[in-house]
């Protein structure tokens, strides 16, 4: 609409006649966006970017829409017909106009009340199961993801998939998860030559993607990759996962040491037309011309013909074979690889959406600190680190986030989904590198969500602070999208901190989260796979504590990450950092002066273990009696 109406002459001064135009950045407010389209569904009408709503000067909604054409046609009105027709009815009709008005904000407030709600809720992990193997029969069990197309990655979906197929064993839940990665992995969503996913395929083959790639998908698919390829060992994955993250580093990291959030889709052609996917397709000529003698081994593997996969060009995938090929010809495909991403570089880029978002950033510092961990690679980890202290330093705003840096200026707005995801970022980092200053800073960040966000009247936070003055209604949901929502990853965190400071006032927090949304929409837990996630953190959390120096714990440290276990809390304390109770492992100490682990269940610690293989035998013991060899 922007090309089409907005840019259009005629159309913007209609525009300007009737109406007081603005334009919102919904990645900028994810809050306002979120408002206006839980008020279109109250309208009826099917959600969707972009979002055209219709407001009063106070910004209250009584029309609107998605996509409008510049003119009429396939029995969707013009966009100027639209703009005449909404104007005339507020106008001439205000009682019908205060009415839409009166039942959209009735709405609202009732979609985000929790006080007073009353059902059974989430008790169980075996609910968490059932819910689980309901959504088995949406799966394409052939390509992967949900069957039919448009195909999203879903990672959070994806996740509780895998931890469903960790706590029973179920093989579908393992070929559901393994078949959707391999597909994608192999599939014209993934850049072969520079890495990174984008962020739906807009076929049910993972061919054709909407090439736009957006950090908050990568940040949890590296994340999602990793836990799998703890338990497979598939060589794919820690390619894939290598190459996101080179991608990452290369093109998305930005001076201050934050992460950019996107990359568009369109860039100009050779002919100088801007279209979508200029940047990664190719004519067969111009593999040919590149490659020489090798082209017609790559164009082989990655699907290339003199007519094209895709609108009479190629988009480079494997999804013929999925499997990789012998080591010599491997070795072959990457040279090939390196040479066209050096022609591609020729290209006119996509243009790099520069804004640093805090909740996007958080997943990604959780991502590369998690991965840093599993596949020793240091340089992940810093960079982790660095982005966590681009954040402090320029979107801190006294104790309080600010949501969005572009440019030198950050914005003021923040939101529950900035604490929870950098929350988690802190947590991850905790873990991974033992520094005490990344659980205060999550502690302090816990504290400012609690204190600004939490419904003191009822349970969960909403996704705006109390002092938001510029909108018209606090929303709040568990329901993830496509980055997990701010309650669920709070339930997690909030779990996270119950365990390492043994804190209670934390997993009361918790249980009131997983309560309150799971009994206002009982049987529609598989649409909150975050929420489950917290809960099975909260009731099944295995905690290791590491008492060493952090340079002496390496062989403990690499004992607990590698089960894999998404439940797993770690710890790595000093010798000389005591811990207070009521923390289960209160007073505990070395052993024989050499690094000791304790694995503690609930409020119980097990012996002192101070041979890796002997902690690998207790943690197996509270783990499920599911043993992997894939």
């Amino acid at each position: 609409m922007a090309h089409e109406s907005f840019e259009d002459a005629e159309t913007a001064k209609l525009m300007n006649e009737l109406y007081i135009n603005i334009k919102v950045d919904r990645e900028e407010r994810p809050d306002v966006d979120s408002i206006y389209m839980t008020a279109l569904a109250m309208m009826g009408q099917h959600g969707g970017w972009p979002l055209t709503m219709f407001l009063t000067p106070e910004g209250k909604p009584y029309w609107g829409g998605t996509y409008f054409p510049p003119t009429s046609r396939y029995g969707h009105p013009g966009f100027c017909d639209v703009l005449r027709a909404i104007s005339s009815l507020y106008k001439t009709e205000p009682k019908k106009v205060e009415a839409n008005i009166a039942a959209v904000l009735a709405g609202l407030n009732v979609q985000a009340n929790l006080t007073n709600v009353s059902g059974p809720g989430l008790k169980t992990i075996q609910q968490v199961n059932d819910a689980a193997e309901r959504t088995l029969s949406l799966i394409d069990f052939q390509k992967g993801g949900m069957s039919g197309a448009p195909k999203f990655p879903q990672p959070s979906f994806q996740k509780m998939l895998w931890q469903a197929y960790l706590r029973t064993g179920n093989e579908f839940f393992l070929d559901a998860v393994t078949t959707t990665l391999t597909h994608m992995c192999q599939g014209g969503i993934y850049d072969h030559l520079g890495g990174g996913f984008a962020r739906y395929s807009t076929d049910a083959l993972w061919l054709a993607p909407h090439f736009e790639k957006m950090l908050y998908d990568n940040a949890q698919l590296i994340t999602l990759m990793t836990l799998v390829w703890q338990k497979t060992r598939a060589p794919l994955l820690e390619t894939r996962i290598r190459e996101t993250i080179n991608w990452v580093l290369r093109d998305l990291k930005m001076p201050e040491g934050g992460f950019a959030g996107t990359l568009d889709a369109d860039s100009t052609d050779a002919q100088g037309v801007s279209k979508e996917g200029a940047f990664y397709v190719w004519d067969e000529t111009e593999i040919d011309q590149a490659l020489g003698e090798h082209s017609n081994t790559f164009k082989k593997v990655y699907d290339v013909t003199a007519t094209g996969n895709w609108e009479k060009t190629n988009i480079l995938n494997r999804l013929r074979t999925l499997e990789l090929l012998d080591a010599k010809i491997e070795e072959r495909l990457k040279s090939s690889r390196k040479i066209l991403l050096q022609a591609r570089a020729k290209k006119t880029p996509p243009g790099l959406d520069n804004k640093i978002l805090a909740d996007w950033n958080g997943l990604m510092i959780a991502a590369l600190s998690y991965a840093g961990s599993v596949f020793r690679e240091s340089d992940w980890i810093t960079a982790a680190e660095n982005a966590f202290t681009c954040i402090q330093t320029h979107m801190a705003n006294g104790p309080r986030l600010k949501h969005s840096y572009c440019n030198g200026e950050a914005k003021e707005a923040d939101m529950i989904d900035d604490y929870a995801c950098m929350i988690k970022g802190g947590l991850s980092l905790f873990q991974t590198t033992g520094n005490g200053e990344y659980i205060k800073q999550a502690i302090e960040w816990a504290k400012t969500a609690e204190d600004n966000f939490w419904d003191h009247a009822g349970a969960g936070y909403y996704l705006s602070p109390h002092d938001a003055t510029d909108l018209i209604a606090r929303t709040r949901t568990a329901f993830d999208n496509a980055t997990p929502s701010g309650n669920g990853l709070m339930t997690e965190n909030l779990a996270r901190l119950y365990y390492l400071t043994g804190n209670e006032d934390y997993s009361k927090k918790a249980g009131q989260i997983i309560a309150a949304f799971t009994a206002k929409t009982p049987d529609q837990e598989a649409n909150m796979p975050s929420l489950m996630s917290g809960f099975e953190v909260l009731t099944s959390g295995l905690q290791v504590i590491i008492i060493a120096e952090t340079s002496d714990n390496t062989e403990l440290f690499d004992a607990a990450l590698s089960l894999g276990d998404p439940n797993l809390i770690l710890m790595q304390l000093s010798p000389r950092t005591k811990l207070s109770a009521p923390h289960p492992a209160s007073g505990k100490t070395q052993k024989n002066h050499k690094p000791t682990a304790y694995v503690c269940h609930g409020q119980t610690c097990g012996l002192p273990q101070i041979n890796s293989n002997d902690l690998l035998r207790e943690l197996s013991q509270h783990q499920s009696p599911l043993k992997m060899t894939l």
